[in-house]
């Protein structure tokens, strides 16, 4: 199935290539009676050419994929074509069934990953990005969005994915689609929790399987439970810092110099700086602080001395 699905994803983006055309070409590009030249949703060349390139970079989650209406195909894509516990990158490209061509103008909302725990037979949602946008304005046609899933498929619970999608007044989605959520390696854990009151947040460690050796950003995301708990966890509003203070259990707990708290941005993402001076397991100890610099998790329960709110990150 998923090589039926790719080989017709390569047919498609080729003719987009060839018929998403700059909108100002003299000559006139007609395709089935269309003329390019006056398709104003679609990419100039060089849009399209972007859009291409990327999506040679990502894989397309089959299950996600939809058609709007009879006239546009929806594609899914992460960057392996799975998904997995903690933060997942999620884009989604629109193109015309009769032409191929890249769609500029299209909406994503409502994405509501829903997971069901057997024992207790009941539904809890997970932390959603805010929007799905444009993420790099020389890929018009791409957007992007994250989720990131509390935990993995297993016999315990199963996770369904649900989100609307508007293509020019077109209007569809996928409803309640089964998909699995793998398990990250060993040595990786990217999504913690901690409580204030009755509240519970969700911080969620963004693609540190992107780091390098030496200096690197990083970035998170601080998610608020919802009421009820089967709407998806959206930004909390409070502000906080999150100092980090980077740790290698296998090597006698030695740290690294340079490294900077995590401080709230304007897109709501939190952004720091870690320095990682080799390579293997890091432990991540975490202390949150609200907006008066008050301790509020991480600083009272400390376990050998290091906080016992952490992330693990293996390079």
């Amino acid at each position: 199935m998923n090589k039926k699905v790719m080989t017709l994803f390569l047919a498609i983006a080729s003719l987009g290539l060839v018929s998403c055309n700059s909108n100002d070409d003299e000559t006139g590009i007609v395709i089935d009676g269309i003329d390019l030249t006056k398709d104003v949703d679609c990419c100039s060349a060089e849009e399209a050419l972007q859009v291409y390139k990327f999506i040679q970079t990502v894989k397309i989650i089959p299950e996600l994929s939809t058609e709007v209406d009879g006239k546009y195909e929806v594609w899914a894509y992460t960057k392996t074509g799975t998904l997995h516990k903690g933060y997942n990158d999620l884009y989604f490209v629109v193109t015309k069934k009769k032409t191929g061509n890249y769609v500029k103008y299209f909406d994503i909302k409502n994405i509501t990953p829903l997971m069901h725990m057997v024992k207790m037979d009941m539904w809890h949602s997970t932390p959603v990005g805010s929007t799905f946008e444009v993420f790099d304005t020389t890929r018009p046609a791409v957007k992007q969005g994250w989720v990131s899933l509390l935990m993995n498929t297993s016999d315990a619970g199963s996770w369904q994915f649900s989100y609307d999608i508007e293509v020019l007044g077109s209007k569809g989605g996928v409803q309640k689609q089964a998909i699995k959520v793998d398990a990250l390696p060993d040595g990786q854990d990217w999504l913690k929790n901690f409580k204030i009151g009755d509240d519970t947040y969700f911080l969620s460690l963004v693609n540190p399987s992107d780091w390098k050796t030496g200096k690197n950003t990083i970035q998170a995301y601080v998610s608020k439970k919802s009421n009820p708990i089967t709407t998806p966890y959206a930004l909390a509003t409070e502000t906080f810092t999150i100092e980090i203070d980077p740790r290698m259990p296998d090597m006698g707990n030695h740290t690294s110099p340079d490294n900077t708290p995590l401080v709230k941005q304007k897109d709501g993402s939190y952004t720091g700086n870690i320095n990682l001076t080799m390579t293997g397991l890091w432990r991540i100890h975490l202390t949150v602080r609200d907006a008066e610099g008050n301790i509020v998790a991480g600083g009272d329960d400390l376990k050998d001395g290091f906080s016992s709110l952490y992330w693990d990150v293996t390079l």
